[in-house]
């Protein structure tokens, strides 16, 4: 029953899919990269959010949770300011523009070099740090979570790689084959079920813990480990409560405003209106997500007594504790939806990029968008192999997985940050500013996280690393206004209306944003 019902799901979601991209024409740019511009709030809101909520963040949240508490939300509350920030200012640039892709606008700004290092260093991103982790992670939550090793008689290592090649293949099959309007309506599906399934593990929890009444369970938790509830940070936690006012809100906007794989979902919005009521719909959405992503860690500490050997398993060992029998195969279905979501969600735009920003600049300019799709579809299939190699290879990965994907990131995610603000905030910084931040930028972030850091400061006396992104993003942007103010390009940058999409407000954004900004501000009061 079981395997029927995760079978079902899973098929499910495949049909729904198919039927609804089937009539979209998936030879074009437009259409196979954006989803025909067509896409709707509903359907932008919920991609947005299981693009970003899979297991890389519910395992991993939830394991710091474990050992930390509700001070990691801030991962989900100040992703709803993030969002908000870039539905008003960064969305109605972009649609304007009617770029495909965030490197687009380098090009446009600055140059074809700029354009071409941000996509590579995206790529890179993509490819060495985010499909890899995101694979191994799935793999890791599904195998233990439904003991998969034992079902199938095989050793942990042996029940790794067919988990992760079977996550990698149908996730493919969906971001090569499908386009985004594939992914994008998978999303929307799996986004139901997950946060329907995803609501029963703490209800679940809660009732175990509350002898079946979950306010009881509140109660009791909140009693016994009331260090748990507290949400500011000390200077040795995971998120100090200084971070959040420096490299925290630059990470968020990054991440929600200039990350592929993420605004690419925007960028397919049939106007401005639906694509701004679509992010403000995920940030409200998002300001709940610690229900999913913290609270069943902090259920976990209390059931299993603070005792794990490794506290990423946290959320799959309470799941088998407390899920009941009759709905393994449907949670199991919706976890995979979510892995699936951000796999092949980072595996299209990784498509995109290279077909954008590399094939046909590159590689064959006068190539027709038939043969750039397919080759684009060519170079998925290897990106995806190359992940399900790399993916089983980080068995050996750190304790505090969210925490160590995070600060990878960095590598690449606030140089590109830097150049889009300088690059929309200024009309005169040069393209030579943007490629020397942009290098610069990565190779001293990899110098002080990993050459610094560990072998001549030490761990303990060196800077938290949401600090030294805030530091770095300072560095950046005054070595760009130097340059700018010695060297001032010849002519002001105008950007020019293409006319892709209607680019005319929504007239409620604004009073939704300061609504969600009130929340966020409200939390923080109440639990400090």
């Amino acid at each position: 029953m079981d395997i029927l019902s995760f079978v079902g799901f899973t098929a499910l979601v495949g049909i729904i899919a198919w039927l609804a991209t089937r009539k979209t024409n998936e030879n074009t740019s437009d259409g196979y990269f954006l989803g025909g511009r067509s896409l709707t709030a509903p359907v932008i809101a919920g991609s947005l959010l299981l693009t970003n909520l899979s297991t890389e963040q519910i395992v991993g949240l939830n394991g710091q949770a474990f050992s930390e508490g509700i001070l990691v939300m801030a991962w989900e509350t100040f992703a709803a300011v993030a969002i908000v920030i870039t539905a008003l200012f960064l969305l109605p640039r972009y649609l304007k523009g009617g770029l495909t892709t965030v490197p687009q606008f380098l090009e446009n700004r600055y140059s074809k070099t700029t354009r071409s290092i941000a996509s590579v260093l995206f790529l890179s991103g993509y490819a060495v740090i985010f499909l890899p982790i995101v694979l191994y992670s799935g793999a890791l939550a599904i195998n233990t979570m439904f003991d998969i090793p034992n079902k199938f008689g095989v050793s942990d290592g042996t029940a790794l790689w067919i988990t992760v090649w079977g996550i990698g293949i149908v996730g493919s099959i969906y971001a090569i084959f499908g386009g985004l309007k594939a992914v994008a309506v998978s999303d929307s599906i799996n986004a139901i079920g997950l946060f329907t399934g995803g609501l029963l593990i703490p209800i679940f929890g809660l009732m175990a813990v509350g002898d079946g009444n979950v306010i009881s369970g509140i109660t009791t938790l909140m009693a016994a480990a009331p260090e748990k509830f507290s949400i500011v940070g000390s200077r040795t936690s995971s998120i100090p409560i200084s971070t959040i006012f420096t490299g925290m809100m630059l990470v968020q906007i990054f991440y929600w405003g200039t990350n592929q794989a993420i605004i690419q979902r925007a960028l397919g919005a049939k106007n401005l209106k639906e694509g701004q009521k679509g992010m403000m719909l995920a940030a409200f959405i998002k300001i709940l997500g610690p229900i999913l992503v913290v609270l069943p860690g902090i259920i976990a500490y209390y059931m299993f007594k603070g005792q794990l050997s490794n506290p990423d398993q946290a959320y799959p060992m309470l799941v088998s504790k407390v899920l009941p029998t009759a709905f393994i195969g449907f949670f199991a279905a919706v976890l995979f939806g979510a892995i699936l979501s951000s796999f092949n969600s980072a595996l299209n735009s990784s498509v995109t990029l290279f077909c954008v920003d590399i094939y046909k600049l590159h590689i064959n300019k006068k190539a027709s968008e038939k043969i750039v799709v397919k080759n684009g579809k060519l170079f998925g299939i290897v990106l995806a192999i190359i992940s399900m190699l790399i993916a089983p290879l980080i068995a050996n990965a750190p304790q505090g997985l969210f925490g160590y994907l995070q600060e990878l990131n960095g590598a690449y995610s606030i140089p590109i940050l830097t150049i889009i603000v300088i690059g929309y905030l200024t009309k005169r910084v040069p393209a030579i500013a943007a490629n020397i931040a942009i290098i610069s930028g990565s190779l001293l972030y990899i110098i002080s996280q990993y050459l610094l850091k560990p072998f001549v400061f030490g761990p303990e006396n060196y800077p938290h690393f949401l600090h030294v992104m805030a530091i770095l993003f300072v560095i950046n942007i005054a070595i760009m206004l130097i340059i700018g103010k010695y060297f001032p390009r010849a002519e002001a940058f105008e950007q020019k209306y293409t006319n892709e999409v209607d680019i005319t407000p929504w007239k409620h954004v604004k009073l939704a944003g300061i609504m969600i900004l009130v929340l966020v501000v409200g939390i923080y009061y109440y639990f400090s």
